[in-house]
């Protein structure tokens, strides 16, 4: 079989390619904010990320579901920055299982590229929080949090 009909085969039966690497990805993405939350959960610092991430990313997973169904039916699209306004309050870990679970919004390039510079803006700012006791992005969001 070639590598094009064993795409096509793998598209066909609605498995996600490369399963493990993409799961060990998406865990080592977590990591961070996860560890973060839990942290300032635990100290009592703030409960609003412990409670935001889960929510939000329920929220991120029923717009991809809802846009993904509208694309294919020709109806009213949820507008990117709306999606994207849903992953920077949090719900990116959610917004990435929908993206390749549904095969939605992982091919148009600006739309990735926001989208993973919303990632990257949760990483730097769980690593300045954990690292650098909020240092630099703590300092100017930390009244948010409160």
């Amino acid at each position: 079989m070639t590598r094009a009909s064993a795409q096509r085969a793998a598209g066909n039966s609605g498995a996600v390619q490369y399963l493990r690497s993409k799961l060990l990805v998406f865990a080592g993405l977590c990591l961070l904010p996860l560890a973060g939350s839990l942290q300032m959960l635990i100290s009592g610092q703030s409960w609003l990320p412990a409670v935001a991430y889960p929510v939000a990313s329920l929220v991120c997973v029923a717009l991809y579901w809802r846009d993904k169904q509208q694309a294919r039916n020709q109806g009213w699209r949820t507008p990117e920055k709306v999606l994207h306004a849903c992953e920077l309050c949090g719900g990116w870990p959610g917004a990435l299982v929908a993206q390749q679970l549904f095969r939605h919004k992982t091919r148009k390039l600006s739309f990735q590229l926001s989208f993973w510079a919303i990632v990257a803006l949760h990483q730097l700012f769980w690593i300045d929080h954990l690292l650098f006791r909020g240092r630099w992005l703590g300092s100017a969001l930390g009244p948010l949090l409160r």
